[in-house]
């Protein structure tokens, strides 16, 4: 007998028909802050990458070393391509949720 397990997903139409509260607040504040710093942990790899595929290619005397260097330079641009859509995509779609919050200082 096979069992079927479905990943439950929040569908794209979440509509809010109550008032938010402080804790719904705080709770869409801690989701910004972590999508951001998720942005920053691809960016820093993406630095990681790069810098190492161009010391890959600075020593240039081992030629599969050199290729090395090549792939891991594209890698880093593609992942912060990655990264930067991941990135706007969560914040769009949390803005269409609740709308822009303003923070009160």
């Amino acid at each position: 007998m096979k069992r079927k397990f479905k990943i439950p997903v929040l569908p794209h139409e979440f509509k809010t028909y109550e008032k938010m509260i402080l804790r719904d607040h705080l709770a869409i504040l801690r989701t910004r802050l972590s999508n951001e710093r998720t942005l920053f942990a691809y960016i820093r790899t993406c630095i990681y990458l790069f810098l190492g595929g161009v010391a890959f290619i600075q020593i240039g005397n081992i030629y599969p070393v050199m290729n090395l260097g090549y792939v891991s330079v594209i890698l880093s641009v593609l992942l912060l391509f990655f990264g930067l859509i991941r990135f706007y995509m969560l914040r769009r779609q949390l803005n269409s949720y609740y709308g822009e919050i303003e923070q009160t200082e």
